[in-house]
């Protein structure tokens, strides 16, 4: 697509060709009605999320920069679904202990995260604190390898609470770089 194209020689950040595969098809397994992402950038992986739900799930994607963000909406407003995903401008620590106060949600069904690597963990036990993960929610983490969130891995791999399995990837630019997708599920 136009954005990976462009990617290739501009260097933008975003979540790839391959690994975009690997999302649309856990969305697609999955057929989520409540989705959350943490880290929106420019929309890429919203866009790619968004374009396998149903029209009336619920899609959250929370975005620290407010410039970010507004290109996002552009993007999302462009491929003409705007209107069903929700980006909220703000740090995932401070958004996530609201969410259940503005909307009428119990948990997530699916959750993909691709922010600051060094606060996977942080936001997973928030998310877990405030019983937004349930019993066969999906968690689908990105560059879980590089640049890397090893306390992440090791401790959702490590809980018997999920059940998880790492996709190998390599990093399509600006090198061959090993990377890895983890997509886990709460039992």
């Amino acid at each position: 697509n136009a954005i990976d194209k462009f990617s290739k020689t501009n260097g933008m950040m975003h979540v790839g060709e391959v690994k975009g595969e690997i999302l649309e098809k856990q969305v697609k397994n999955q057929r989520p009605k409540t989705v959350l992402e943490l880290g929106t950038y420019y929309g890429y992986s919203a866009l790619r999320i968004a374009s396998h739900l149903p029209k009336d799930a619920l899609f959250i994607t929370v975005e620290i920069s407010k410039e970010a963000a507004k290109i996002a909406y552009e993007i999302l407003k462009q491929a003409g679904i705007s209107d069903r995903v929700h980006i909220v401008v703000g740090s995932t620590e401070s958004v996530i202990p609201q969410i259940k106060d503005y909307h009428s949600i119990s948990s997530f069904d699916f959750i993909f995260i691709d922010h600051s690597k060094d606060v996977y963990l942080r936001d997973l036990k928030l998310l877990e604190r405030h019983n937004l993960i349930a019993s066969g929610t999906m968690i689908v983490a990105d560059n879980v390898i590089f640049p890397g969130a090893p306390d992440y891995l090791e401790y959702i791999r490590n809980n018997p609470k999920y059940s998880s399995k790492i996709y190998d990837v390599v990093l399509e630019f600006p090198a061959r770089v090993p990377d890895g997708v983890e997509v886990s599920v709460r039992n």
